[in-house]
């Protein structure tokens, strides 16, 4: 019952765009991986402006003593054709660079549960007008390129968090491979993750768009990414100026697919499914995180934290030393005292044995005194 021209509904999209245009967005992404792997190098690249300056790694050997993985987080805000995104980077400095990384990815899940922590209790006060929001949308973990298979590390990392944020694996430095086998590496990689149950953030399959199905596919497909990063202009052989890494071979070109899936990367965390990531965020990771949390908890009950000081952590290790002492010297105990009653168990079977053989001998005795007590009263 409308008329030809209808009676706006179809126009409902256009007055999004205009808010989402005046508004802007928020975008936070995480970047997991080791020392030199080029985190903020790959992170420069793809916004293309130099949100982090590089690393001093020969200070990462002076922290060894420290043995913590520190969360860094860098803020900006970009803006193209009049369109203005809030990005939110948060580095991880120290993941993995020691020699027992026990435990290392404790301040990096803390970090992920603690965002949606504050973001719930922000949504239960009166005035949330001014909320303040960290949420990960986005988790780039990095894979070093020994085209070998995933460490333990890695492997116990993803599983955390892939049940907390949209984790998106890349494989660093894509360009130490030769294509060959960095297709078996990919392969070895994907066969991991399934087998361990890791959950990757995978596109969504629009049906009512081919196209869109299509590259969505075409991502899902191309994970882990193969990542080349350079903020340097090179000069290809042909002579045209590239981001890339020039080599005594050749250059390699950053935004060249049969080099890397830089392109593909970046499509899927800004051009086509910047939204879902988002989306998913909200929908998905969050609510994940209420519901078990308000199952778990009364209403305005603050999350129980562990102990963090210290001087705490160095009294629990001091006690579970002691314990530790304890029951070895009990074991010990218990052990001699075990060996004492086998000792004595025995000498008194030997005991009992030579009883025996003495009750027997005199059995004999007594037999040999009848029979010739017989025998005399025959004679008789």
């Amino acid at each position: 019952m409308s008329s030809s021209t209808g009676i706006g509904i179809a126009n409902l999209p256009n007055q999004r765009h205009k808010i989402v245009a005046k508004q802007g967005a928020h975008f936070t992404i995480m970047v997991v991986g080791e020392s030199g792997l080029g985190k903020t190098t790959l992170i420069n690249t793809l916004f293309s402006t130099e949100l982090s300056s590089a690393k001093d790694y020969r200070r990462r050997h002076v922290k060894q003593l420290d043995k913590l993985t520190e969360v860094e987080i860098i803020k900006a805000e970009l803006e193209e054709k009049s369109f203005k995104v809030k990005l939110t980077v948060i580095d991880t400095p120290g993941f993995g660079d020691y020699v027992n990384n026990k435990d290392s990815w404790a301040p990096i899940i803390d970090f992920v549960d603690d965002q949606h922590e504050l973001y719930m209790r922000q949504e239960q006060q009166p005035q949330r007008s001014e909320k303040s929001d960290l949420r990960v949308h986005a988790c780039l973990y990095f894979i070093r390129p020994t085209g070998h298979t995933l460490k333990p590390l890695d492997i116990e990392i993803m599983k955390r968090l892939g049940t907390r944020v949209n984790l998106i694996p890349v494989i660093a430095k894509a360009d130490t491979l030769t294509q060959s086998d960095l297709a078996l590496f990919k392969k070895r990689i994907r066969d991991v993750v399934n087998a361990q149950g890791i959950r990757i953030y995978t596109p969504p399959v629009e049906t009512d768009d081919e196209q869109g199905a299509e590259h969505a596919r075409i991502l899902g497909a191309a994970m882990p990414f193969s990542i080349i990063g350079s903020t340097e202009d090179v000069t290809t052989p042909d002579g045209r100026v590239v981001k890339g890494r020039e080599y005594l071979w050749g250059v390699a070109e950053v935004e060249n697919e049969n080099h890397c899936d830089f392109k593909k990367l970046r499509s899927l965390l800004i051009r086509t499914h910047m939204l879902d990531l988002i989306n998913t965020t909200e929908d998905l990771h969050y609510e994940n995180y209420r519901q078990q949390q308000m199952e778990t908890r009364k209403y305005g009950e603050p999350k129980v934290k562990k102990l963090d000081n210290p001087k705490f952590k160095e009294e629990e290790e001091a006690l579970r030393k002691r314990f530790t002492e304890q029951v070895k010297a009990e074991e010990a105990r218990f052990r001699q005292w075990e060996q004492h009653l086998i000792a004595e168990r025995d000498r008194l079977n030997k005991d009992l044995e030579s009883a025996h053989s003495a009750i027997k001998q005199l059995e004999a005795e007594l037999d040999a005194l009848q029979v010739g007590y017989g025998r005399g009263s025959q004679r008789r």
